[in-house]
């Protein structure tokens, strides 16, 4: 089945948490974002009580771990964070031109992104598939994800707290310019691959859909990231150096530079 009572719920329940961005839009993909994957990881045990082996158990503790330090990390520099807000002020709308109706398909978009992102994982409680070793590796490459993002968000912050007026090129940033993002990515790879022994069918494109608007996105981000690094560090030579010989989100392959790709504009 693609769609039960079960997955109705956990919708609704992403739709309630998203709702935090009718207060400033970028919350739907921020903050919503992360607690709306907390939501999925304390849903799931819930509503599917009589499929709680340990793996079962350990892949919604992934995501809990997983939404709760990204939306809280979200939520401390959008809220706490006084230089990161006011650097912000003039790169990102405040929203106050958005419409309703427009606050509304983006609020709906959302949701749907975050549900079929999990998919996967939802799908392999669904369809009550044993724990296997695609399972085991997918988790264990979410893992892997979840720490290259923590600790590239720690070095950031470290950095910028030593030196504002830099950009951090120590640490993962020596590797890829956007570490957080590469995270990102590692994450969702773990998360589809947890669900390759299980989905059937329609689950298939359902699950695809989800890992290629997640990976879409993030190269969005990274384009956004560069343009505004440009118009900050357009006069550094550091900079300048730094972006010719660091790939800007994949490790080794040597994609330097999305900002001339207009249709990554998400």
């Amino acid at each position: 089945m693609i769609i039960t009572n079960e997955i109705l719920f956990i919708f609704i329940a992403i739709l309630i948490t998203c709702t935090i961005g009718f207060k400033k839009y970028v919350w739907f993909i921020s903050i919503g974002y992360g607690l709306s994957i907390t939501v999925v990881g304390i849903m799931l045990p819930i509503l599917y009580s009589n499929k709680l082996s340990i793996p079962y158990i350990i892949s919604s503790i992934i995501l809990i771990i997983y939404g709760l330090r990204l939306g809280g990390y979200l939520a401390y520099r959008e809220l706490k964070s006084k230089s990161y807000n006011t650097k912000m002020k003039n790169e990102i709308s405040d929203g106050s031109h958005m419409t309703i109706p427009l606050k509304i398909m983006l609020w709906l978009s959302c949701a749907i992104l975050y549900i079929l992102m999990c998919s996967p994982i939802i799908y392999r409680f669904i369809n009550k598939s044993e724990s296997d070793l695609c399972f085991i590796i997918g988790l264990s490459i979410t893992v892997i994800g979840i720490i290259i993002e923590s600790v590239s968000d720690y070095q950031k912050s470290k950095s910028k707290r030593k030196n504002p007026n830099k950009i951090c090129t120590s640490g993962l940033f020596k590797i890829v310019r956007c570490p957080n993002y590469l995270g990102e990515l590692i994450i969702w790879t773990g998360v589809f691959i947890s669900g390759f022994t299980t989905l059937t069918k329609w689950q298939w494109l359902i699950s695809i859909i989800g890992y290629l608007g997640i990976v879409y996105i993030m190269f969005s981000g990274a384009r956004r990231l560069e343009l505004r690094q440009d118009r900050t560090y357009q006069n550094d030579d550091e900079y300048k150096e730094y972006i010719k010989k660091t790939p800007i989100i994949l490790p080794l392959i040597p994609i330097y530079s999305v900002k001339k790709h207009k249709w990554l504009v998400g």
